[in-house]
C-alpha cells in the first residue's frame, strides 16, 4: 500500500510540475504540491525532491526525447544511484509514464511559449467598389454609378497565446492584388519543392 500511495504522489508530482511550467497554470505552487502530495516530508526534502523532478522533466522536454532516448536518459539516471542525482527504479518507471503521457501537451507549450513574434489568428476579407457621384450635391453619393474603383480590403488578425489580439486592416487595388497573388503562388511552388523532395 505504502509503494501505491508513493507512485501517487510521485505521479501527482510529475503532474503539478507540467501544470505549472508547461501550461500557465499560477495556482500550483510548491508548497501546495507538498501540502497535498508529501505532507510528511519535511521542507527541505520535498524541495530537494521538486527541484530534482523539475529538472529532470526539463531535461528530457528540452530534448524533446523519443522513447529510445528517454530509456536511455533514465538508466543513466538510475545508475547515479550512490550520488544525490541518481533515480530509482520506480521514479525512472514513473518518468517514464509521464512523459508518454505528456509529450505532445508539453512540446506544444514549448513550442508556443518560444515564439517571439505573434501568429495569425484570422483572416477577413472584403471588395468595396467605390461609387462616382453624379458631380453635383458635393459627393453625397445618391444616383451614383459604380466607377469600377475596386479595391480590396484584408484584416488580420494577430496575437500571441494568452493575450488579447491585435488587427491590421490592408487596402489593396487590383494590381497590387495581383502582386500579392503571384508571391502567395511562389511561396506554394517554394513549398511543393521542399514537400516533395522529402
Amino acid at each position: 500500500m505504502a509503494d501505491a500511495d508513493t507512485l501517487k504522489s510521485l505521479n501527482g508530482l510529475l503532474n503539478g510540475i507540467a501544470q505549472k511550467v508547461y501550461y500557465n497554470k499560477l495556482e500550483i505552487t510548491e508548497d501546495l504540491l507538498k501540502n497535498e502530495l508529501y505532507p510528511d516530508l519535511s521542507q527541505e526534502e520535498f524541495h530537494a525532491l521538486h527541484e530534482k523532478m523539475k529538472g529532470l522533466v526539463k531535461s528530457i522536454a528540452s530534448a524533446d526525447m523519443d522513447q529510445a532516448q528517454l530509456e536511455a536518459f533514465l538508466t543513466a539516471q538510475t545508475r547515479k544511484q550512490g550520488s544525490s542525482g541518481g533515480l530509482s527504479t520506480e521514479q525512472a518507471a514513473a518518468l517514464s509514464r509521464f512523459w508518454k503521457g505528456h509529450r505532445v501537451r508539453v512540446r506544444d507549450s514549448l513550442v508556443s511559449q518560444s515564439r517571439w513574434e505573434p501568429g495569425l489568428r484570422g483572416l477577413s476579407w472584403r471588395v468595396d467598389v467605390q461609387a462616382a457621384s453624379s458631380g453635383r450635391g458635393g459627393g453625397s453619393g445618391e444616383g451614383g454609378e459604380a466607377s469600377g474603383n475596386a479595391v480590396a480590403l484584408l484584416e488580420l488578425e494577430l496575437g500571441r497565446q494568452g493575450e488579447d489580439s491585435d488587427f491590421v486592416c490592408l487596402e489593396f487595388d487590383e494590381t497590387k492584388v495581383n502582386q500579392v497573388l503571384k508571391k502567395m503562388a511562389e511561396i506554394q511552388e517554394s513549398i511543393d519543392s521542399i514537400v516533395h523532395k522529402s
